[in-house]
């Protein structure tokens, strides 16, 4: 049999909405005839990145609780049993033969619904420190794909299977691509290139950090590529036009800003830390503060514990940021060694080990 079904489950941010494309696309490379549908939270950008990656998508009405007291969370408990009723109703109508959950807000409701229903079911949890919804779904689901050791503290050991985080196909390929992503982004060969990630929607901080920066980064020799996410681009759109600064609100082709960066800043968010292993390119992780259980800086951590990056929390960016960055932009020899070791931490055949794993569940 291959017309199988597949339901898959991820969103809120590009960490979980990446890692369920490449699953689903892997999964489509070997079952051609399958039949595939994902659901996620309505006004997410789930909704309009899904069907750019060629898939259909239902959207349930449902939030994050809020870590402070709002009026948003007084609508959480009528979100969920939306949620819920609805990811019956989808579930009944589409009867998927697997469900795939990738961590985001819908993935809980979707999830629940299935593994309740009996349906075969995956979670892939992204983080060293895995969230509330992964670590209550984990006592039902069947398999557990982890990208860090040390997980059997918060989830059934039988089910544990690391296979590292998926990420984009085309990153595993921009070796040697330097001068054609420098040329792809019309940078000049004669700076150094400094990607700035702050994730799919921008980090405050590091935004402010930059902004601060850009005359120092003009006497480094630096030219900047600035992804300053969606949320935060008409405020610092007007520095496009200083010579030695490019700022995008979102990079559509991550492989060529990859392959063009000398080095590169970063959040530590978990798909963010696995594709940089891939890419193998000296790293400052500057951690949000703001999520559940500092998981960034855990996730940060350990790479920096193998000497494969810097990290610089954000209390410290007055202190010590300028010191750093141009001892790193200044050295071949501590790049190179950032790189190398950053590079033997990669799992590079995440998105296969996964699919084996759900390959296993659709075979039963």
């Amino acid at each position: 049999m291959s017309n199988y079904k597949i339901i898959l489950s991820g969103g809120g941010t590009g960490g979980h909405i990446y890692p369920a494309i490449s699953i689903a696309n892997e999964l489509k490379s070997r079952y051609p005839d399958a039949e595939f549908l994902f659901v996620g939270a309505n006004d997410k950008m789930e909704m309009e990145k899904i069907p750019q990656a060629g898939y259909k998508i239902e959207g349930l009405w449902i939030s994050g609780i809020q870590r402070k007291l709002t009026l948003k969370n007084l609508s959480f408990p009528f979100k969920l049993i939306s949620s819920l009723l609805k990811s019956r109703r989808i579930l009944k109508q589409f009867k998927p033969d697997v469900a795939i959950g990738t961590g985001g807000f819908a993935s809980g409701p979707l999830l629940q619904m299935a593994v309740s229903k009996g349906i075969p079911s995956l979670i892939q949890e992204q983080n060293s420190y895995p969230g509330i919804t992964n670590k209550l779904l984990s006592k039902k689901a069947n398999t557990i794909c982890v990208a860090y050791d040390g997980l059997e503290r918060f989830f059934p050991k039988s089910k544990i299977v690391k296979t590292g985080n998926p990420v984009r196909q085309d990153l595993l390929h921009t070796e040697g691509k330097s001068i054609e992503g420098k040329d792809f982004f019309n940078l000049k060969h004669s700076k150094n290139i400094l990607l700035v990630l702050g994730g799919s929607l921008g980090a405050r901080r590091i935004n402010q950090l930059i902004e601060q920066k850009l005359e120092f980064f003009q006497t480094q020799n630096v030219q900047v590529l600035w992804q300053c996410g969606k949320l935060y681009y008409d405020e610092y759109k007007k520095y496009d036009k200083l010579e030695h600064v490019q700022v995008h609100a979102f990079l559509n082709r991550m492989d060529m800003a990859y392959a063009a960066a000398d080095v590169i800043i970063s959040r530590a968010g978990a798909s963010s830390v696995s594709e940089l292993c891939i890419v193998g390119k000296p790293t400052i992780f500057i951690p949000s503060p703001n999520v559940a259980e500092d998981h960034q800086t855990k996730n940060a951590n350990a790479i920096v514990e193998k000497g494969g990056a810097v990290l610089l929390k954000e209390t410290d960016l007055e202190i010590d940021f300028e010191n750093k960055f141009s001892q790193l932009v200044n050295s071949k020899e501590k790049q190179e060694e950032l790189a190398g070791n950053i590079k033997e931490l990669a799992l590079a055949n995440a998105t296969g080990d996964i699919v084996d794993e759900v390959e296993k569940l659709l075979k039963k």
